[in-house]
This record gives C-alpha cells, structure tokens and sequence, in this order.
C-alpha cells in the first residue's frame, strides 16, 4: 500500500499554476516517521535559503522541521523568479514513488480570493449532487 500524505486546504486556498516533484533530504529518523504515518505537512510553504528550495513547518514526530528539497538547478532558477511575481511555492503531497525514494509533489501557485472559494464550494457541492443522483 503507498502512503501518501496530503495537505488538503491547498486545493481550497490556492490556484494551481504548474505542479513540481521534488526529492527530499531526510534522516533515518525522518523516513521511519513518514513509514509510521507521524509526518504533517499541514500549514507549510516553501521558501529560499541562499538559492535552495526548503519546506517550512513540517511537524515530524511533534517537532516542527525544515526540509531540504532536492531539485535541478534551472528549475530552483525558475521558481525562485516565479517568486518575485508574488506567486506561491506550497507542498501538497508527500508520498513513497515506485523506486522507494520519497517525494514530494509542490505546487506553484497563486493565492485565492473569497470569491474564488465560494465558487469551489459552490461547485464542490454540484458535482457532489450529480454523484448522489447517479
């Protein structure tokens, strides 16, 4: 079974623009934690660091955490340019891929208004409609 942790409120508060995998830096501790399910990426954002990409915030086994990202050069280039734009780097999900190395999945993305979210409700709410009068 693969594990996926998944921080669900940024499909709600934030626009997708474009989707980025990303390996990341752990310790032993770290991947034991993420195995036993005691790993949160719930109210994290990115942020640069002398031109490294890191997550903020992690909570691993009770602890708040900073993770190393690992990705290309001219990606980080991109990203950190895309930042000036006052767009948004946000983890979404981090999971085990097929070759057992864990990744993390983070999105560029650009912050909703209100009604933005009133308008993911309101269809949320339709296509749960359909679903039940299928």
């Amino acid at each position: 079974m693969e594990k996926t942790i998944k921080n669900r409120k940024v499909k709600f508060e934030y626009e997708f623009i474009e989707v980025y995998t990303a390996g990341i830096k752990l310790t032993g501790l770290e991947v034991k934690a993420f195995r036993e399910s005691k790993f949160n990426i719930t109210d994290t954002y990115c942020y640069f660091h002398r031109g490294e990409l890191f997550i903020k915030g992690a909570i691993i086994v009770g602890e708040n955490v900073d993770l190393k990202l690992l990705l290309r050069k001219k990606e980080l280039r991109f990203l950190e340019g895309e930042l000036v734009k006052g767009l948004t780097i946000v983890p979404y999900k981090v999971y085990r891929n097929d070759e057992g190395f864990i990744k993390a999945e983070i999105v560029l993305a650009r912050g909703k208004k209100l009604w933005d979210k009133r308008n993911s409700i309101k269809k949320r709410d339709l296509d749960r409609e359909l679903k039940r009068n299928m």
